[in-house]
């Protein structure tokens, strides 16, 4: 999928306004083709398997075939993007939020939706799919696999929406990341990005050898940090090579100098 494809949806509920709800949300966007609609679980395997769509909005509880049974029999490595819908209390849903893109709980409003949908539309723009169906694997079949050496999927692109427009930014280009509210900012040269994403999962997703978090509110790309200053009062900070200068937290600051190799240079 690229900034100009549309995004193949499919939409399976039970229940025929729950449908219409989605439809209509999904129908007033113009990046958005709904591939078909399933009012079953069985209906929905086939339709999985026959469209192929890049995300299903699945309802969890539906008779017949649950949409739980929908991922075990259509087989987690083959299923697309998910955002399962469900009437769950938020406790019930916590395996679906770990092993799901996304979930949205009966009734939602429309903010929830944008939510879940853009959180979505990144994934597979980044084609960032195989994670979400590692997860979903994880979930639906729990037992364990031989032992092996796990290899981290690190982010290597961020895609930013710009009044109705995607730019995907490479992560090789970003000096530094800082929060901003319940949003997180992307500093490219003198150009800043917002997006809506948790410093949290920014520091998970990006690889530990090229960025480091250096504060609750700030990560830097480690290959760009220039000087390391100690402030009177017990205070740090780093300056960057465009200049930038970003605190350090003082629970940070040996991970960093190691990071930088300056507890070599002390035991020297």
């Amino acid at each position: 999928m690229t900034p100009e494809t549309k995004l193949r949806v499919l939409i399976v509920d039970d229940e025929p306004l729950a449908r219409q709800r989605l439809e209509d949300l999904l129908a007033a966007r113009d990046d958005v083709e709904i591939a078909g609609t399933a009012d079953s679980g069985r209906k929905a395997v086939e339709a999985i398997r026959t469209l192929k769509p890049d995300l299903v909005f699945l309802d969890v509880q539906m008779p017949g075939l649950t949409g739980v049974e929908v991922v075990q029999e259509v087989g987690p490595e083959h299923m697309p993007a998910v955002i399962f819908v469900t009437a769950f209390d938020q406790y019930a849903v916590k395996a679906f939020e770990l092993a799901a893109l996304d979930y949205l709980l009966k009734p939602f409003d429309d903010e929830r939706f944008e939510q879940a949908f853009e959180r979505a539309r990144r994934a597979v723009l980044l084609r960032d799919v195989e994670t979400i169906r590692t997860r979903l694997a994880r979930l639906f079949n729990p037992a364990p696999d031989p032992p092996r050496p796990p290899r981290p999927d690190y982010l290597e692109r961020i895609a930013v929406d710009m009044r109705g427009q995607v730019r995907v930014i490479p992560v090789e280009e970003i000096e530094c990341i800082t929060a901003s509210g319940t949003y997180a900012e992307l500093h490219v040269g003198k150009d800043r990005y917002v997006i809506r994403e948790r410093m949290q999962t920014l520091e998970e997703r990006l690889d530990p050898a090229r960025f480091m978090r250096i504060h609750r509110s700030a990560i830097v790309r480690l290959d760009l940090v220039e000087t390391l200053f100690y402030n009177p009062g017990g205070d740090y900070a780093v300056r960057l090579k465009s200049g930038k200068k970003l605190s350090v937290s003082r629970s940070r600051r040996k991970e960093l100098e190691a990071r930088l190799g300056l507890d070599a240079l002390k035991g020297e």
